[in-house]
C-alpha cells in the first residue's frame, strides 16, 4: 500500500492523498472533517491530528469509539486499525 511510506507525524495530508489517490480529494475530505480550512491551513484540531503518527491516530479513533484509554490498544499497520491488547 502506497500510504505505508507516510506513517509519521506531519504526514496526514500525504497519507490521505496516497489512500484516496488524489490530493484535491484528500484536501476536500480534510475540509469536510474540519481538519483544514478552505484556504488549506490546518485548523487547531487538524494540526493536532497532523502531529500524530498513523498509529497514534488509529489508537485515538479506537479509544474514542470504546471509551477505553489509548494504552489499551495496539496498532496493526497492515490494516491501519488499533485492536485491544
Amino acid at each position: 500500500m502506497k500510504s505505508q511510506q507516510f506513517m509519521g507525524a506531519g504526514m496526514l495530508l500525504d497519507r490521505l492523498t496516497a489512500q484516496v489517490g488524489d490530493r484535491d480529494q484528500a484536501i476536500k475530505i480534510l475540509i469536510e472533517r474540519g481538519h483544514m480550512t478552505p484556504d488549506q491551513k490546518w485548523t487547531p484540531e487538524g494540526a493536532k491530528r497532523n502531529a500524530m503518527t498513523a498509529a497514534e491516530r488509529a489508537k485515538d479513533r479506537a479509544s474514542r469509539e470504546t471509551g477505553l484509554p489509548v494504552s489499551h490498544f495496539k496498532y496493526d499497520p497492515k490494516t491501519n486499525k488499533a485492536t485491544k491488547r
